[in-house]
């Protein structure tokens, strides 16, 4: 019986990308069943609310979301519908391998994972502001909340995957020389879990430090562990050594449920054109088949992808070509044969 997934289009470019990576899975033969859903600010303009209560239940019955990108309002507005599904669902671990895919760029080779703990730190959103001499913002307040609980299980993660994958390092980035509270209990819960691994090589390295060296020399790296805000923007970085995030794929994984999605943002100066690059989320949705059982399938696009790529006939333009997102498609659809 085939799969039944929650699909979220998403704003901007979201439709596009989706409609070419559910023609590309389609194309592959990937045995899954679509239940389509709205979030977003599209959702917000055609049915008031950002995160309706359909597409809850959908992801609730489902457990399995395949979701473009989504518009977050900076400063006003609704909060990140991202980090509420993350929350709701409680997709603790967002993984995030970035891999060489266009060659001739800074780096040639580069295959990492990045893996963030999704659920706490900053992002849970525990802020307030403060009144002071007649100025109810005089100052602004916003709590880190780290939990024994929450660190070990993220890091208990990261070795597993890194196991589980034939990965030989485990790097925990930290700042707990100046947090030696929040950061200083998730040091000490990762180096408890270390323990457990003495077959996986591991480190920890000051957050700034990681991000110097992840631009001098990446090679120095395999698998990653950080807390939420560190790991949200050191992904992005680890983006930028192959290319950006139209070729970054993320997965956000729970207990018993996960979410697939496009990290790169809903371009709306591009959406419409028919250029945009679906290769973010079709990747995403490769973890996502391989989640489900399904590896063949997905090392059947991650091949088509490579041949289509390196053949440079039809790159989009971000990868440095002229095709459209059809076009790019189409061509993927056809290396599949």
């Amino acid at each position: 019986m085939a799969q039944t997934i929650t699909v979220v289009p998403g704003d901007g470019i979201g439709p596009e990308v989706t409609d070419a990576t559910l023609e590309i899975l389609k194309a592959a033969g990937a045995d899954l069943e679509y239940d389509f859903q709205l979030a977003g600010l599209i959702a917000l303009k055609e049915l008031r609310n950002p995160l309706p209560q359909a597409t809850l239940d959908s992801a609730t019955k489902n457990r399995i979301l395949l979701k473009g990108p989504l518009t977050t309002p900076s400063g006003a507005g609704f909060r990140s519908i991202n980090v509420e599904l993350r929350k709701t669902f409680d997709l603790y671990a967002n993984v995030r391998p970035v891999r060489t895919i266009v060659p001739g760029g800074r780096y040639e080779d580069i295959d990492l994972v990045l893996i963030r703990e999704n659920t706490e730190g900053l992002y849970v959103g525990v802020e307030h502001y403060i009144g002071m001499h007649g100025d109810p913002k005089a100052a602004a307040e916003s709590v880190m909340i780290i939990t024994r609980f929450g660190a070990e299980r993220i890091c208990r993660y990261a070795f597993e995957y890194a196991r589980k994958h034939g990965r030989k390092k485990v790097t925990l980035a930290h700042k707990a020389n100046i947090l030696k509270y929040t950061q200083g209990l998730f040091l000490e819960s990762a180096q408890d879990v270390a323990r457990d691994y003495p077959d996986i090589e591991w480190e920890d390295r000051i957050i700034d430090a990681t991000a110097m060296q992840l631009v001098l020399d990446p090679y120095r790296f395999d698998v990653l562990v950080m807390e939420n805000m560190f790991g949200d923007i050191l992904s992005d970085l680890m983006a930028g050594l192959v290319g950006g995030l139209g070729f970054a794929p993320a997965g956000n994984i729970g207990v018993d449920a996960a979410m697939f999605e496009a990290v790169h943002g809903s371009a709306p100066d591009i959406a419409g054109k028919g250029i945009a690059n679906p290769t973010g989320l079709l990747l995403s949705a490769c973890l996502m088949l391989d989640h489900l059982g399904q590896p063949d399938t997905a090392t059947t696009i991650r091949g088509a992808l490579e041949t289509v790529v390196l053949e440079g006939k039809a790159r989009t333009v971000d990868m440095g070509g002229k095709a459209t997102t059809k076009e790019f498609t189409t061509a993927l659809v056809r290396a599949l044969g």
